[in-house]
């Protein structure tokens, strides 16, 4: 008998220990046996089922030569998984300062001084190419202040809401690791909370232009379906309610993330793996409902790389200009195939805006394209690379093109107007039986009056006031949605400091080009 072979998983030992009865399973595991010098075991095979069916194999061993194998085996599991124990958990060292943390809420939580804010890490903190702290290691907090959002605040009295709206200014002290420990640290207030949009690239355009038109109105219509269907669609409604309202609650909505810096660094112990979440399963998706981005091919060249890094400053369409110089740092620490590093930690991309302008009036959003050419790697040469764009996070819903450049998503300027403009319209239309004060009446007035100015104007409409009125508070509001969809500023787009960004990375042969150099 060969010295390895295939055997299986499952295995009943006696209590006489003098036979064990392997029964077959679909998973094969190479073992390696000793044979004993002085005598071979008994092998009895018997087949039932299938051509290949389950087979019972028969070993006959001495208690002493069984204890000796079960010691080796033991001993030879204990050698094989001890490397793969210490990936299981991180080293522990010193968290440096100024190092970039990207935080995120799951729930909502009442807008107020003294509130506690519990956050999660959106990304794995690296350290000399060590790993820190891992993904979702939670962030603790408070609610310091609460600052007037002044633009908010006008824009939302002249729909009828007088809530004085606040921003939240949240300072994080400590991080608590899954045995309960907290550790504090030092790090400056955080102020402009958003929720955090990931951009990723559309696949490229098919067809002529009224197929791209078709394929813009397309995915308008699936955004405005997912309003309606999406999750949360329950909360969704009672918000629509409440800005109806001209007082109401406020909130940090759930998914509002903030990006803070350590002001001095941390010692951080050693951390056990995370607990492994089984896979979900893909929802079945309808027609309306956006398509998942396809997938990448398989790279086979080894000489690319997906780099993880932060946005060294902050970048917009309305101040960036074109050549500006801008630069990334590396996140995470890339790996060759040999486990060597390729690219370690704190290496800098360097690029330069190649298009900036900002939004304009009616409805023109902002232009913003930005290009990395050199990866200057610590103590090494500066190397010319080639990179694409594959994701960014963004406080604004924006896409990305299959060129990888950032990209205003299309938006719904036409199924608002015409609805609130339809409403205004109800209280004009008069039957010669509706009399003056009629239910009839009094309801289309309201209806008039509520596409205007929400609660406030449906109390105008019903308290029996002239039709009129209630239609030209109703077409206010149609204006006023006409305004902010085809005559005012279209979108920016911008990216604060410490975004993060995926950079597909190619290395070119050509020497890095020097600033002292003439072309």
């Amino acid at each position: 008998m060969h010295k390895f072979r295939n055997t299986t998983t499952r295995t009943f030992v006696p209590t006489a220990l003098e036979k064990i009865v392997i029964y077959d399973a679909t998973p094969p595991v190479t073992h390696a046996i000793d044979e004993p010098s002085a005598e071979m075991p008994r092998l009895t095979h018997k087949s039932r089922g299938h051509v290949h069916g389950s087979s019972h194999i028969y070993l006959r061993f001495n208690p002493i030569e069984l204890s000796s194998m079960i010691c080796k085996s033991a001993l030879a599991i204990v050698l094989t998984l001890s490397p793969y124990a210490a990936l299981c958990q991180t080293e522990g060292g010193t968290l440096p300062a100024e190092t970039p943390l990207a935080l995120r809420i799951d729930e909502h939580l009442p807008m107020r001084d003294g509130q506690p804010v519990r956050a999660h890490l959106l990304y794995a903190v690296f350290a000399n190419d060590k790993l820190l702290l891992p993904k979702d290691t939670i962030v603790a907090g408070s609610v310091v202040e609460l600052r007037s959002d002044h633009p908010r605040r006008v824009r939302a009295v002249l729909g009828g809401d007088f809530t004085p709206f606040h921003k939240p200014v949240v300072h994080f002290t400590s991080f608590v690791l899954p045995d309960g420990t907290t550790i504090p640290f030092v790090s400056a207030n955080a102020a402009d909370g958003a929720p955090i949009f990931r951009a990723i690239p559309t696949p490229p355009a098919k067809g002529g232009f009224i197929r791209r038109q078709f394929d813009g109105l397309l995915s308008v219509a699936r955004t405005d379906v997912a309003i309606f269907t999406g999750p949360e669609k329950g909360d969704r409604f009672v918000q629509f309610i409440y800005t109806q309202i001209p007082y109401h609650p406020q909130r940090i909505d759930k998914g509002t993330a903030w990006t803070i810096e350590t002001a001095h660094s941390v010692e951080l112990p050693a951390l056990p793996a995370p607990p492994v979440i089984a896979a979900v399963a893909p929802s079945k998706h309808h027609f309306w409902e956006q398509p998942d981005p396809p997938a990448e091919p398989a790279k086979t060249d080894t000489g690319s790389w997906i780099v993880q890094a932060n946005l060294a400053e902050p970048l917009s369409s309305e101040t960036s200009k074109d050549g500006q110089a801008i630069q990334a740092t590396v996140a995470e620490p890339i790996y060759n195939p040999d486990h060597t590093i390729a690219i370690p930690q704190g290496s800098t991309l360097i690029g330069s805006v190649t298009r900036a302008k900002p939004a304009r009036k009616f409805g023109r959003t902002g232009v913003l394209t930005f290009n990395f050419g050199q990866l200057q790697v610590p103590h090494e040469e500066t190397r010319t690379v080639e990179t694409r764009l594959t994701g960014a996070d963004s406080a604004r819903d924006i896409a990305l093109t299959s060129e990888g450049q950032p990209k205003s998503k299309p938006q719904d300027k036409i199924s608002l107007p015409i609805l609130l403009a339809l409403m205004a319209s109800r209280p004009l239309d008069q039957d010669r039986h509706d009399g003056v004060g009629g239910g009839n009446t009094l309801g289309k007035n309201a209806t008039g009056g509520a596409a205007g100015l929400g609660l406030v104007g449906t109390v105008i409409g019903l308290s029996g006031g002239s039709p009129n009125t209630a239609a030209a508070i109703g077409y206010y509001g149609a204006a006023r949605a006409f305004y902010y969809r085809w005559i005012a500023k279209g979108q920016k787009i911008d990216f604060a400091k410490n975004t993060r960004i995926v950079v597909e990375t190619t290395p070119r042969r050509s020497a890095p080009m020097k600033p002292d150099q003439q072309p």
